[in-house]
């Protein structure tokens, strides 16, 4: 049986949560297992699909604006979870941030 390879990411302290803008928490989340996320911060798709609510502004309600730092993360969605910080798709979404605060 094959096994996927790990990847280790490279170590870098100015990749971190900490000095992010949170790029991630304005992605569509879908919900697909129950972690337990408050159904205050549930939203159903119009294909009944169950979302992370976004906010008007298209941040996820979940966000605490002031710390940027998530208010569930011990119960967040598993792609919240598998979104790890220094990976392809966490830099791909901080580079496209770039440009909007310069």
């Amino acid at each position: 049986m094959s096994q996927i390879p790990l990847t280790n990411l490279p170590i870098d302290p100015s990749i971190s949560c900490s000095t992010c803008a949170a790029c991630c928490c304005q992605l569509e989340v879908l919900l697909l297992t129950d972690t337990g996320v408050p159904e205050r911060f549930i939203s159903t798709d119009d294909w009944g699909g169950e979302t992370m609510l976004r906010l008007d502004d298209g941040w996820c309600a979940a966000l605490d604006r002031d710390t940027m730092r998530c208010t569930i993360y011990e119960v967040r969605p598993l792609v919240c979870r598998e979104f790890a910080t220094g990976s392809p798709e966490c830099l791909d979404e901080r580079r496209g941030m770039d440009s909007i605060y310069r």
